[in-house]
C-alpha cells in the first residue's frame, strides 16, 4: 500500500483523517476507501493530481469483517447487496465531516471532488444522488450504484454532471455488467458518463489511472 509522504494523520471531530495540505488550495478533494480499507488505502490514486487540491481521506466508521473499516454495519445477510438505506447514514455524517473540517482550516467547500473505490464508489453515488449541488466532480472506481435508488434517479438529480467510472472486466468482486448497469442509471439521473473499462481485476489499470487523473486535472 502506497502513503504519499506529504500527508499527515490527524483526529479530528472523533474521524481519523489522512490529509493532505495544499499550499495554495483550490478545491477540496474527498477519498473514500473501499470495504476493508482505511485512510491509507486511496493514495495510490492521488500521484498525478494537481497541487492545488487539499486532500482528505476519512477512515470509515464502521469495523470490517475480517479487518479494516466498512461505510455501513457489518451484515453478512446482505452481503454484496449494499442499499442506499444501509450507506445514507454514513454518508450525511461524512458530508457533516466535510463542512466542519474545511471551515476549520479555511477551505470553500461549497462544491468538492470526490474519488471512491468499490464500496467507497458506491458511497460516492449516494452523496451525489442526495446532494447533488455539493459534487462537482466524482469518480466512480469499480464500483456500482447501491439498490433503492430508483425515486431519486427518475427525478434527474445529476443532470449535466461529469461523472468519471473505472471498471475491470475480470472484477469478481464487483462484475463488470453489473457496472454497466450502473452507468445506465447514472446516465438516467443526467449524468455524462467518461467509462474507461479494462481487462483488470477488482482494481484501477493503468490506462484508467491516466484518464483519471486527465479527469480531474481538466
Amino acid at each position: 500500500m502506497q502513503i504519499a509522504t506529504d500527508t499527515e494523520l490527524i483526529t479530528f471531530q472523533g474521524w481519523i483523517l489522512r490529509v493532505r495540505p495544499s499550499p495554495n488550495p483550490k478545491r477540496l478533494m474527498v477519498l473514500i476507501h473501499g470495504w476493508t480499507g482505511d485512510e491509507n488505502s486511496m493514495w495510490v490514486f492521488t500521484r498525478g493530481l494537481p497541487s492545488d487540491y487539499w486532500i482528505v481521506a476519512p477512515r470509515a466508521p464502521y469495523a470490517g469483517e475480517p479487518s479494516g473499516y466498512s461505510w455501513r454495519p457489518h451484515q453478512p445477510e446482505t452481503s454484496g447487496r449494499h442499499s442506499l438505506e444501509t450507506l445514507k447514514p454514513a454518508s450525511e455524517s461524512l458530508l457533516s465531516l466535510v463542512d466542519a473540517y474545511s471551515s476549520s482550516v479555511g477551505i470553500d467547500a461549497k462544491q468538492f471532488d470526490l474519488m471512491g473505490f468499490s464500496q467507497g464508489a458506491a458511497m460516492v453515488n449516494v452523496m451525489a444522488l442526495l446532494h447533488p449541488t455539493r459534487i462537482h466532480k466524482m469518480a466512480v472506481l469499480a464500483g456500482f450504484v447501491p439498490l433503492g435508488t430508483e425515486e431519486i434517479i427518475a427525478r434527474r438529480p445529476l443532470e449535466g454532471k461529469q461523472v468519471f467510472v473505472a471498471h475491470g472486466t475480470k472484477d469478481q468482486m464487483v462484475p463488470v455488467e453489473r457496472a454497466r448497469v450502473s452507468n445506465e442509471l447514472l446516465e438516467r439521473a443526467g449524468a455524462k458518463v467518461t467509462y474507461c473499462e479494462d481487462e483488470v481485476g477488482h482494481k484501477v489499470s493503468v490506462t484508467c489511472l491516466r484518464a483519471l487523473e486527465s479527469y480531474f486535472s481538466s
